[in-house]
């Protein structure tokens, strides 16, 4: 049997052109791209949308780039994000995406219908200690409670800021075998469940 290549959506939580996370995650899908799978690069920056807001939908519906992100998330089976940790939690920006992402169109579309069956794995990079490990705990939550199935690797690179060399790879070794084996393991466990 021909298995279809799994096709993941690689995007960090931050807006900032010299994020780590942006980074973090450039090497992840480089490593998904690897290991047999179709990867989509996505900067939320290009998606700029307001603040959730129940009146602005009752008025307009989606923003432009909410259905465009909305139509980019379900065509792909599973979500690689690195997510920056701002006061212990996951970023506004991302948060927003999510929220936006989450909601109907139309009256007959199932609901959390560009989340529903996806597989995500996360990781986190951050100046600090812990890497970014307590806006991790939220994501998971956050995605777990809107249908995602959040894979239980992940990996969280601390002291960020020393953490990359100058073409984007990750200078610490555990680390980058961390990360590689995070993004090898989502792809492993779609080819095994996506067909």
């Amino acid at each position: 049997m021909g298995m279809s290549t799994p096709k993941i959506l690689a995007f960090a939580g931050s807006t900032r052109t010299a994020s780590y996370n942006k980074q973090l995650v450039r090497f992840a899908a480089d490593a998904a791209r690897a290991a047999g799978a179709e990867v989509t690069l996505l900067d939320l920056r290009d998606f700029p949308m307001p603040l959730f807001d129940g009146d602005l939908e009752d008025q307009g519906g989606l923003p432009e780039n909410a259905k465009k992100l909305k139509a980019i998330f379900r065509e792909h089976d599973a979500l690689l994000i690195a997510s920056p940790e701002y006061n212990s939690s996951i970023t506004a920006v991302l948060k927003n995406s999510l929220d936006w992402i989450s909601r109907g169109e139309t009256d007959d579309e199932p609901a959390l219908a560009a989340f529903r069956g996806k597989t995500a794995a996360l990781l986190s990079a951050s100046p600090g200690a812990l890497g970014g490990l307590r806006g991790l705990v939220h994501l998971r939550a956050i995605l777990g409670n809107i249908g995602v199935i959040v894979l239980p690797d992940q990996v969280a690179v601390s002291k960020a800021h020393e953490a990359f060399d100058e073409k984007g790879g990750i200078k610490d070794e555990r680390s980058a075998k961390q990360v590689t084996r995070v993004a090898q393991g989502l792809v492993d466990f779609l080819k095994k469940h996506v067909g």
